[in-house]
């Protein structure tokens, strides 16, 4: 397994754009070390998104059955009944289908073609391919369930995304968030992750203007992955 870490690679940059340079070339050398890291993060979102794309059938075999019937309760009881309910990142369409089985109105995306595709054939409604940055428009859902979705966003890039997502809330509405546990940004396999401590998914709730209802930890819940530990948060707009 490889793993990448990002933060050094933003050092590298740094670092090979200072050799050779005479002179105070500081908005220069800060410009092009701007742009290699823009460019490194586009990169590993589109290698990201690849690898579901090539790894849909088996990415789905492995998470379509996880019981995630716990942490969605503990959701939904904040969630008005019969309320709207936006998936956002819904990879095989497990907990659209568990929403749609409560008597909620369900949209979803996913930023996997692949993955779209058989979400729409499992849940009978189109399911949009698009990206968190393509989020906009104002307050229409009584929640959003971001399940081990937005673990796959930048640190730098997390606090507007999950801004743009409170726009999204009607008042008084939750949004439920999933991170593996940890301090690093890296790669395996292809796909970047963004791991966060307790801590740092309070804050940054906070930070975006949400009221933290509850913060807690929880095992995977996947077959033959129940040591890796997940940081789960669930939000409220004011």
């Amino acid at each position: 397994m490889s793993v990448f870490k990002i933060g050094e690679a933003g050092k590298n940059s740094h670092a090979a754009a200072q050799i050779g340079t005479t002179g105070d070339c500081s908005p220069c050398l800060s410009f092009c070390t701007n742009m290699r890291v823009q460019k490194l993060g586009i990169r590993i979102m589109k290698e990201t998104i690849d690898y579901y794309n090539r790894n849909a059938e088996s990415f789905v075999a492995n998470t379509i059955h996880a019981d995630m019937s716990d942490i969605r309760n503990r959701f939904l009881k904040y969630v008005r009944p019969g309320g709207k309910i936006l998936d956002a990142g819904c990879g095989s369409g497990r907990d659209s289908l568990a929403f749609l089985k409560a008597g909620y109105t369900v949209e979803a995306f996913d930023a996997s073609e692949e993955l779209c595709r058989i979400a729409t054939d499992y849940l009978g409604f189109k399911v949009e391919c698009k990206r968190f940055e393509d989020l906009d428009g104002s307050a229409q859902y009584d929640g959003i369930w971001a399940c081990a979705s937005l673990l796959h966003v930048k640190g730098e890039d997390l606090p507007d995304i999950v801004k743009r997502m409170r726009v999204l809330l009607k008042p008084d509405g939750v949004l439920y968030a999933s991170f593996k546990e940890g301090k690093t940004e890296r790669i395996i396999e292809g796909r970047f992750f963004h791991d966060m401590t307790l801590d740092a998914c309070r804050s940054l709730f906070l930070d975006s203007g949400l009221n933290v209802l509850d913060l807690f930890t929880s095992r995977d819940v996947r077959e033959n992955s129940d040591e890796i530990t997940w940081i789960n948060i669930i939000g409220q707009t004011n």
